[in-house]
């Protein structure tokens, strides 16, 4: 697919999730969600979720046990540190709900379904407090036990990123061009800051406010008091969620560029490199490596000065963020002949995994 065709389909990806949230219509074509822990993989994946073994690439347990219009998947699962794993549904109830991830048994005694919107967004869990963007605009407050604590905060467009937090303040991305930086003591939220496109990724924390990208094309730096400053412009748009590891800014566009941003000196640490495709999803830092996976099917391991180390044909295409899990990088194409693979530093496959139909 090339660039023209790759940003046609995006434009209606978004066309399609603004149109499914108005009007309760099911999206069930989208890419997958992936998160891991150090034993499961977990994949939400159309109408399930599943669990698999990093160890073996066995399936261990999917939610639901069959498929029910009122849940469809495809948010990042998110791993609590009290022992739960939160998922949102894109299905006819606008689900999010809490399963034990040994078992994927539900722990709530009700999912919650406050929500008007689809889950696309993964929540935040922060101060045992779940913050929980929605298409619909609202960012919901629920405690461990899924229910509200507050009012839900009003941000406007489409909030399609997981919050991130300085350990003070709340930063949110909106669809419509803006960044949100929120008070949780109070739960108010300040003068949204005009990022000039939309911004599906999440902010990344930095000492004394956040990197974020956007559909303006730039990297900026926002302070905690909603300063902006310009530290960057690719080619193309800027989807993923930006990597911070040291004093480089590791983000991607979709002209398939990859990007080394040194901060300390502002210029990038390697020159032109546009391996293959267009890049929807976020490079993954790993040891010595940056792991990036295109448009094409193409996955990649980089080394620290850009230099190309392995590359391999996955077939599909590839829109979600690798994760690692203890050796192994995993990733999970989009209607590849497999779902999920699993990969050591070196580029050898482990395993592969594919749903039963």
């Amino acid at each position: 697919m090339n660039r023209k065709k790759l940003l046609a389909f995006l434009v209606l990806m978004l066309a399609a999730l603004a149109l499914s949230a108005c009007t309760g219509q099911l999206l069930t074509n989208n890419w997958p969600g992936l998160a891991a822990d150090a034993e499961l993989a977990y994949l939400s994946s159309g109408s399930f979720v599943y669990a698999v073994d990093v160890t073996t690439g066995d399936e261990v347990w999917k939610y639901p046990t069959e498929a029910n219009a009122a849940y469809v998947f495809y948010a990042t699962p998110v791993l609590t540190e009290d022992g739960q794993l939160l998922v949102g549904s894109a299905g006819t109830t606008h689900a999010l709900l809490s399963l034990n991830p040994a078992t994927g048994k539900e722990n709530w005694s009700e999912p919650f379904l406050e929500a008007k919107g689809l889950w696309v967004a993964a929540p935040l869990v922060w101060n045992e407090t779940i913050y929980a963007p929605n298409t619909d605009g609202f960012l919901y407050i629920l405690n461990l036990n899924g229910k509200q604590t507050a009012d839900p905060i009003e941000l406007g467009g489409s909030l399609w990123a997981t919050p991130a937090t300085d350990g003070e303040l709340l930063y949110v991305t909106s669809l419509d061009h803006h960044l949100h930086i929120i008070n949780p003591a109070s739960a108010q939220a300040g003068e949204p800051v005009d990022l000039g496109g939309a911004s599906p990724g999440s902010p990344v924390v930095g000492e004394g406010g956040v990197y974020v990208g956007s559909f303006a094309s730039n990297i900026e730096f926002i302070s905690t008091t909603g300063g902006m400053e310009i530290l960057a412009t690719a080619s193309n748009w800027i989807w993923g969620t930006p990597v911070l590891d040291g004093d480089s800014l590791y983000y991607a566009d979709l002209s398939g560029n990859i990007y080394s941003l040194n901060l300390a000196s502002g210029q990038q640490n390697w020159n032109e490199l546009k391996p293959d495709g267009p890049i929807v999803a976020s490079p993954l830092v790993a040891g010595d490596q940056i792991y990036v996976g295109a448009e094409d099917g193409v996955f990649i391991a980089l080394d620290r000065d850009g230099k190309i180390v392995w590359e391999k044909e996955l077939g599909g295409k590839i829109y979600t963020t690798p994760v690692l899990s203890g050796e192994l990088i995993l990733v999970a194409p989009y209607q590849a002949e497999f779902t999920l693979a699993a990969y050591d530093a070196e580029g050898k496959q482990v395993w592969t995994f594919t749903p039963e139909e």
